[in-house]
This record gives C-alpha cells, sequence and structure tokens, in this order.
C-alpha cells in the first residue's frame, strides 16, 4: 500500500538530566507511517423490496444513512463519499460529507463504486484506499471497517501488496462490506463497459486478501463489541427493518464535567442506552445545544446531536461557554 513516510519525534525519558530533580525529556526521531483512507457509501439502490429508500427509513431519531455515514466517519482519518442515484433525494447528512451523483440508473453496486473509487482517486486528500459498504447496515461498527482496512498492511509471509480486501462471513462473501484501492477506478470503469456488472467480476481481475470469520475477529476491537460479526447484517425487507429498530439501543458511558458535571442527578459516570451523542444527552439531562460540546472515547470533539454511538463508547460533555 502507498504511504507517505514523515519523520517526527516523540519524547523519552532522559536517564541523568535533571531540572530542579524533574528527568528532562530529549527528542528521538522515529518513523511514523501514514496513509489516508476514505469511506464510501453507496445510496442508490431501489429498495425495490422495502417498499420504501432505505437511505431515509429512521434509526433511533436520525436516518439510517445519516447513521452509516457517521460511522464510517469516524473509522477512517479520510474524506467520506455517498454515491446517490440520479435524482435521489438525501435525508440531511453531515457537512463533510461529499455526495456524488451516478449519471447511470440501473447499473447496479458496480456503477456506484466505479463513481465513488473515482471520486476518491481525484480528491486532493489522495486517499490509498477506501472501505466500501450499502446504506443498510444498522449494526455496521467502527471497528469492523478498521479491521478490514487493517488487511491492506504487511503481514510476515504475506503478499506485499493487495487490491481488495474481501470478508467473507457466515460462508458468504461480503463485496459491500469491503476494502477497495481508489487507484482500481480504471478497472471497474473498463470492466462495466463490457458489461461486466458484478463485483465478482472485479475481484476476479484482483489480488484479493479474503478474511474470513476467524481472520476478522484476531482483531482484538473487534473481537470485543461484534464477536457475532452483525456489522455485515443488511436490511431488505420491512421485516429486517423492523426487527432491527426493536433492538435496544447500544450502551454507552457518559461522563459530564465543569459545570455540567451536578446536573441530571449527580456526579460521576453514568451507562445509558443512546444511538447519538443527542439522545445520551437527552438521558442525563442535558440540553446538546450550541453550549455543550461532546467528546467521544477522548477525542473527536463534536457539537452535531445526530454523531452515532457505538457499544463501548464514551461519551463527555463539556460546556462550550468560556469558564465551563
Amino acid at each position: 500500500m502507498a504511504a507517505v513516510v514523515a519523520r517526527a519525534h516523540r519524547l523519552v525519558p532522559s536517564r541523568g538530566w535533571t531540572d530542579g530533580g524533574k528527568p528532562l525529556a530529549r527528542r528521538i526521531p522515529s518513523t511514523i507511517v501514514t496513509s489516508i483512507t476514505a469511506g464510501i457509501v453507496l445510496a442508490g439502490g431501489r429498495s425495490s423490496r422495502m417498499g420504501t429508500a432505505k437511505a431515509a427509513l429512521e434509526w433511533h431519531g436520525s436516518t439510517l444513512l445519516r447513521h452509516v455515514t457517521g460511522v464510517v466517519q469516524r473509522a477512517v482519518d479520510g474524506p467520506v463519499f455517498v454515491v446517490r442515484a440520479p435524482g435521489q433525494e438525501l435525508p440531511e447528512l453531515d457537512r463533510e460529507i461529499i455526495v456524488c451523483d451516478d449519471p447511470r440508473e440501473g447499473m447496479g453496486p458496480m456503477q456506484g463504486l466505479a463513481v465513488g473509487l473515482r471520486a476518491a482517486a481525484e480528491h486532493a486528500a489522495r486517499p490509498d484506499v477506501a472501505f466500501v459498504c450499502s446504506t443498510d447496515l444498522p449494526f455496521l461498527h467502527t471497528a469492523f471497517v478498521r479491521a478490514v482496512l487493517a488487511g491492506f498492511g504487511s503481514d510476515p509471509g504475506a503478499e506485499p501488496e493487495v487490491d481488495a480486501v474481501l470478508p467473507i462471513v457466515r460462508g458468504f462473501r461480503q463485496p459491500l462490506t469491503a476494502g477497495y484501492r481508489t487507484a482500481l477506478a480504471p478497472l471497474v470503469e473498463e470492466l462495466l463497459g463490457k458489461g461486466q456488472l458484478r463485483p465478482a467480476h472485479l475481484l476476479a481481475e484482483c489480488r484479493v486478501r479474503v478474511l474470513d470469520e476467524d481472520a476478522l475477529l484476531a482483531d482484538r476491537a473487534l473481537a470485543a463489541v461484534d464477536p457475532e460479526l452483525e456489522a455485515v447484517v443488511n436490511v431488505n425487507e420491512p421485516a429486517d427493518y423492523e426487527a432491527a429498530r426493536r433492538r435496544p439501543e447500544p450502551e454507552v458511558i457518559v461522563e459530564r464535567y465543569g459545570v455540567l458535571a451536578t446536573r441530571g442527578g449527580g456526579r460521576g459516570p453514568r451507562v445509558v442506552r443512546a444511538a447519538t451523542i443527542g439522545h445520551a444527552a437527552d438521558l442525563v439531562g442535558l440540553a446538546f445545544d450550541g453550549h455543550i460540546l461532546a467528546a467521544v472515547n477522548g477525542d473527536q470533539i463534536r457539537s452535531d446531536g445526530t454523531l452515532p454511538l457505538q457499544a463501548g463508547d464514551t461519551v463527555a460533555f463539556i460546556s462550550a461557554d468560556a469558564g465551563g
């Protein structure tokens, strides 16, 4: 995988160097390898079995598309693209999401993949790889996205480079919860021109790293939060959606700091079930408005109440006002 190698410095204790009895730190050069990752969410499916657009389905106070794009945003460090069908209306999304129009309808996910990979390849951030998924994945988790993208890294004894990372869960290939190199855009376009419209046609032309269930669950972070690999479960029919919607929201820990610490039932962390930052705030008696910010798992300061939360998250609310 193409990578940018940057020289950086880290601080380490220096033996024998002191300042008033306290050890000084000296700067030791280290090499950090970074690679930009992107996300592509395909929203242009016809949703014929569902009977209504999946992207706009309600999901715990938000929409299914907002939920899935938010999960992908949290997992990658580059841009996230949504590919929509010609004339398709989308629900409200985070302002950083890049919407791409698919000029050709009825060509299936390969056409959306071509549009998304081309947009990613031409983006100023120049992401090397992208996690690609459909919009109907209510249980997608950031840990799954990261585990798939980690498949592009070099393992001892493995091929040094692959074009695609393909999960196989419960015996089924998962090409719409997979990783692809953005450089594949011309090949996808070429295959479409030949009438080869299935992801299997693309994978047949690629160097593919397969991640079966054992390989996926070797990732400790993923095994801890999604041992059944429900990240790949999609909703195709109303009964699927209704069953998914009835499940309890994820269990998260909420902490409050500063002037917020005594609101909503006393100090200390609280465990609540909430699918968004806004709902978590409501449950501890906070109005998530412009005066409050949220830090998720120690970083990602957010003011968007629709940002999705996941099992294992810790949300810290702080006052955005000076002195709070």
